[in-house]
């Protein structure tokens, strides 16, 4: 049976577009490519960083980046599951915020390895360009409803979805957020296609009532199959 909703955590919701009907996968392939270099253009190295904050809820991280900015910019940008928040920014406002969530109570702190600073202001410039990209791509209307990142919105027109990904660039991730919402509309199992499973893990945190399952190798995909027909 075809899926219900599609969703996909940053570059993955491009994944899901593909899935969805929305993009054809060569187009996915050249515009995300493009979308890293942006990005990567955006920022001179090394002077933007991401980070790990776990064990505080989310205003408690919005509130210490809001405080810890001093001129510069921190602010979250992936809200994945309770008590799981990365922040973004330029590094040393970054580092400020480390100390002051270690301070507030986090348990654990730590910088991520990643060579840009995604989701946040320092990504407008980027968006920008994204933007003009986005125009030179085909847009479908899509076939199955995609759950978008920026504001858990579930969507189907072609010109909402692109300017939802625009918008995904510099806004933060609300991963938390998309999964409740599909709980919302009635979802119970949520499948996770990809290299690992990492979105497995967070959706269990996010609600333990949602059944969650990974495929990523053809055991993978023999269990999900036989769990689909159960």
């Amino acid at each position: 049976a075809a899926p219900d909703f599609m969703a996909g955590h940053s570059l993955g919701e491009y994944t899901a577009l593909v899935c969805a009907g929305v993009l054809q996968f060569a187009d996915a392939v050249t515009l995300v490519a493009d979308r890293g270099r942006f990005m990567q253009d955006a920022v001179p190295a090394g002077t933007g960083i991401m980070a790990a904050v776990l064990g505080l809820d989310d205003d408690s991280v919005r509130d210490v980046c809001a405080q810890s900015g001093q001129g510069q910019i921190v602010a979250a940008a992936n809200f994945n599951a309770p008590g799981q928040v990365v922040i973004s920014g330029q590094a040393e406002a970054v580092n400020r915020a480390l100390e002051a969530l270690k301070q507030a109570g986090a348990k654990r702190a730590v910088l991520l390895p990643v060579s840009v600073p995604s989701h946040c202001a320092l990504m407008q410039g980027a968006a920008g360009q994204l933007a003009e990209r986005l125009q030179q791509v085909s847009f479908s209307e899509a076939s199955i409803p995609v759950v978008q990142n920026v504001d858990a919105g579930i969507r189907t027109d072609a010109g909402g979805i692109r300017q939802a990904l625009i918008r995904q660039l510099h806004e933060p991730v609300l991963w938390s957020h998309c999964i409740a919402k599909m709980k919302t509309e009635g979802i119970t199992r949520v499948l996770e296609c990809g290299p690992g499973k990492v979105l497995t893990g967070l959706c269990r945190r996010i609600d333990r009532d949602l059944d969650a399952a990974a495929v990523y190798d053809r055991d993978t995909l023999e269990a999900a199959l036989a769990w689909e027909q159960a």
